[in-house]
């Protein structure tokens, strides 16, 4: 049997927490009490095992992340601001799902190949530019948006959540002294799998580079290899979980490096958020619990 793992995003004030079929969320709302909601909510890969298989799963657990991640937002969006809750329509998360979907190709995909080809010609320099510049828009608009201060807020909450699922990790009880002494860092976040696809990407993107291929080809066979980088990305995402070994940390150390942009240092207030998200999502102390779906 595989480990349960315990992960989490940072949402509005909050913090979400998913462990085996149950998902949590813990919102500070305005009058400071802490709000905590949760959900059984089984993943497609459970449903339909095919989907759980090793290079199929990343996708799946790609897509299916974003899906919960946009319902949390929007719920804490509400939460932290004391309006109204306006639950997202499957209509409204397809949209935003494919908005979400033509703006990434044009950034990461038409933008580079284009930029790369009116720069170099084909083959092993097409390539390199290419990856360079998809590298440099990945890193510049995780750079820019970290200097917005609603995201910085996010980015503190980001930092609880890895404090506390790394005190999880260790064993230690959920208190706001022993998280805090944890690292902002942790191997499985998020940031580390966008930019594990990124330099997958490179060295794949390479045997599409050549002469005979029109850049509309490239464009196309880019956007159908996806499913494939995100495959690969997700496997190295869960091996180096468990590696200490130095060559597995020098393999992770570009996407630990990376969270050091996407992570802040939170204060206690916050890291109370993130504990008790965790001990929902665990069925630990659940007072104030809204058991119900979000």
């Amino acid at each position: 049997m595989e480990p349960q793992f315990v992960g989490g995003q940072a949402i509005m004030e909050g913090v979400m927490m998913r462990a085996g079929t149950r998902v949590a969320i813990a919102v500070r709302k305005p009058d400071q009490t802490i709000h905590v909601e949760t959900e059984e909510r089984v993943s497609w890969s459970r449903k339909y095992p095919v989907l759980g298989l090793p290079f199929v799963r990343g996708s799946v657990v790609l897509l299916e992340a974003t899906i919960l991640g946009m319902q949390s937002l929007t719920k804490s969006t509400n939460l932290s601001s004391g309006e109204d809750e306006e639950e997202l329509t499957p209509w409204q998360v397809s949209l935003t799902l494919l908005s979400s979907a033509v703006l990434a190709i044009l950034l990461f995909v038409m933008a580079p190949v284009y930029a790369a080809k009116w720069l170099t010609g084909n083959g092993l320099a097409f390539a390199l530019v290419e990856g360079i510049i998809r590298l440099v828009i990945f890193i510049g608009y995780v750079w820019g948006i970290s200097r917005m201060k609603d995201i910085q807020r996010v980015f503190e909450y980001h930092g609880a959540e890895h404090k506390t699922i790394n005190c999880l990790e260790a064993g230690e009880e959920l208190t706001v002294e022993n998280v805090r002494k944890h690292t902002l860092i942790h191997k499985r976040c998020g940031t580390s799998f966008l930019l594990f696809v990124m330099l997958i990407s490179i060295v794949l993107f390479a045997f599409l580079s050549g002469d005979d291929l029109s850049l509309v080809t490239k464009v196309g066979a880019r956007i159908a290899l996806f499913p494939v980088i995100a495959g690969l990305s997700y496997e190295l995402i869960r091996w180096s979980a468990g590696q200490t070994g130095r060559w597995a940390m020098v393999l992770v150390s570009p996407g630990l490096w990376m969270q050091k942009m996407t992570t802040r240092e939170p204060d206690d207030s916050q890291i109370e958020v993130a504990i008790a998200s965790t001990n929902a999502v665990l069925g630990i102390c659940e007072s104030e619990v809204k058991a119900s779906g979000f």
